[in-house]
């Protein structure tokens, strides 16, 4: 099976299950819907009747003086025994409401039982509905025994406080639309009967006007629930970010904290290695080569001298190994501190090329330096830069075949920096391998099979020592013909000599002021008391 088949065989696969987990979820979707009798969140519906139950308490004095105005403009045309007892079913309808209000915020919680909430509420608005539409019987036997005008005008304000009562009331109970119907409903068909009632193409166009408004402010609070539905959403939404947010910033924070705690223990095992391992390395070194130079005599059997320089090669080797690896630590901890002084970049390629001149001629390497005339001084950290050095110019012998030859060029740059460079003749780096031979302990392929072993750390530390100065480093190579590796010190790592603002000797403090008067100074011909000193000055007598 090929790769293109294997992967159209997991894409459909993972579509598969896609479709079916998206399939698992309309099915309980469609369950909870009919376990709750609504197509609402069990969490929403919650906020939902706490938003209207907190609407209703308040506005309670607000529907209270509505109605006062209600049953003292009935007085009008009807008896006001009529408009009382129709304003004290309303204030009692209104109180059970508010009862009803003021237990569900205060006891109500998302996991309570939000059907039984809602038929109570279902029930104390529909009865606050029939209460508001009785006022629409208020007087319907008296207006025939009073004036036509006031007829008219009683219809008129029934009319008028039906389109109040619907716009109080979609405010109030656009969060829950089943509230809305059973409290608007009853006031509607009360009105709209009283006006048929009264046979006249004015009254049925009243009627018809009461009911489309009706559906009016129906298809309003509709909208008006989508719009707290998408709050609500929106909301729940922030929460879970704000939710999200807290748990990643504790995970970072307990990341942070295992950071801390391994970086101590790295620095505390370092510190230890460091001090367990370079105090016996002493020791094998030091006495490893007191046994291969034959200090205090020759060896009996001469492999004894063999193995001795085998155990002073490896301990080198290890004790280079160790400092290599302390100082990539130190680095990446961000504790190697820069001891930095004036220095000239060409003098410490010399010094490089004087220390590995004797590696370089047992490969019968030919090291070259290249060095530009009349060169400023750097701000360096010259042990860093001398280690620079070192490192990329060991790694060209060490993995440039015997013949080869070794560039060092050490110019300015266009920008007025410097740059240091190692060219050689090795195999080279294959381009996708490059990444790797940046990496600590990585080494190219060919370099490892045609040269000596390494330690992989040498360029990772150039290139942080060098970065550390702000500078850059930059790897070219191309397989089969050689590397070339360049570390480039910024501009204001060079110290640019400033002329004299005045020639030497003819400054103008000196023409300006003229030059002291010499002062004769005697001489002493004699010691204190000899012959031709003068006397000594005379003491007055001591008194006692």
């Amino acid at each position: 099976m090929d790769k293109e088949t294997r992967s159209q065989i997991l894409a459909e696969l993972r579509s598969r299950h896609a479709a079916r987990k998206r399939a698992d979820e309309d099915v309980k979707a469609a369950r909870d819907r009919l376990t709750r009798g609504t197509e609402i969140k069990p969490e929403f519906e919650y906020e939902l009747m706490g938003l209207f139950a907190r609407n209703e308490l308040s506005a309670a004095v607000t529907i209270w003086a509505l109605a006062a105005i209600f049953s003292l403009a009935s007085m009008f045309w009807a008896p006001w025994a009529e408009g009382c007892l129709w304003l004290i079913l309303v204030i009692v309808s209104k109180v059970a409401l508010l009862e009803l209000c003021r237990r569900y915020v205060a006891h109500a919680r998302p996991d309570s039982d939000l059907r039984r909430w809602r038929r109570m509420f279902i029930l104390a608005e529909l009865f606050c509905g029939i209460v508001w539409a009785g006022f629409a019987l208020v007087g319907i036997g008296e207006t025939s025994a009073t004036f036509e005008t006031a007829v008219f005008s009683s219809h008129v304000f029934i009319f008028a406080s039906l389109i109040v009562l619907l716009a109080v009331r979609m405010t109030f109970t656009s969060p829950m639309m089943s509230l809305l119907y059973v409290g608007t409903i009853p006031m509607t068909l009360a009105v709209s009967a009283r006006l048929i009632m009264l046979q006249e193409p004015f009254y049925y166009a009243l009627a018809t006007m009461a009911v489309g408004v009706h559906i009016y402010f129906v298809f309003l609070a509709k909208g008006l629930q989508q719009t707290t539905l998408q709050m609500l959403a929106f909301r729940a939404q922030k929460d879970i970010l704000i939710a999200e947010l807290d748990e990643e910033r504790l995970v970072s924070e307990e990341a942070r904290r295992r950071a801390e705690a391994g970086s101590k223990a790295k620095s505390r095992f370092l510190a230890t290695m460091s001090h367990e391992l370079r105090t016996p390395l002493n020791a094998i070194l030091g006495f490893s080569e007191v046994m291969k130079d034959e200090m205090f005599g020759p060896h009996t059997t001469p492999v004894y001298r063999e193995y001795a320089k085998d155990v002073f090669d490896s301990g080198r080797h290890l004790l280079q190994l160790i400092n290599e690896i302390l100082d990539l630590s130190r680095i990446e901890a961000g504790r190697y501190d820069l001891v930095e002084e004036r220095a000239h970049l060409g003098d410490i390629a010399q010094d490089c090329q004087r220390l590995l001149m004797l590696r370089s001629n047992a490969k019968g390497l030919t090291v070259t330096l290249a060095i530009a005339a009349d060169l400023p001084q750097v701000w360096i950290d010259v042990r860093a830069m001398r280690q620079i050095c070192l490192n990329l110019l060991s790694n060209a012998i060490k993995f440039t075949p015997k013949g080869g030859s070794v560039v060092i060029t050490v110019a300015p740059t266009a920008d007025g920096g410097q740059f240091l460079a190692v060219r050689d003749t090795g195999p080279g780096i294959p381009e996708d391998e490059i990444p790797r031979v940046m990496q600590a302990f990585g080494q190219g392929s060919l370099a490892h099979e045609a040269a000596e072993g390494g330690t992989g750390l040498g360029l990772p530390i150039v290139k942080s020592l060098i970065e550390l100065h702000g500078g850059a480093f930059d790897l070219a190579s191309e397989l089969r013909k050689g590397t070339e590796v360049r570390v480039t010190l910024p501009p204001k790592r060079v110290l640019a000599s400033v002329s004299p603002l005045q020639p030497l000797g003819a400054e103008r403090h000196r023409q300006a002021t003229p030059p002291p008067t010499r002062q004769p100074r005697l001489r002493m011909t004699a010691p204190h008391g000899g012959a031709g000193a003068p006397p000594p000055p005379s003491r007055p007598p001591r008194v006692a």
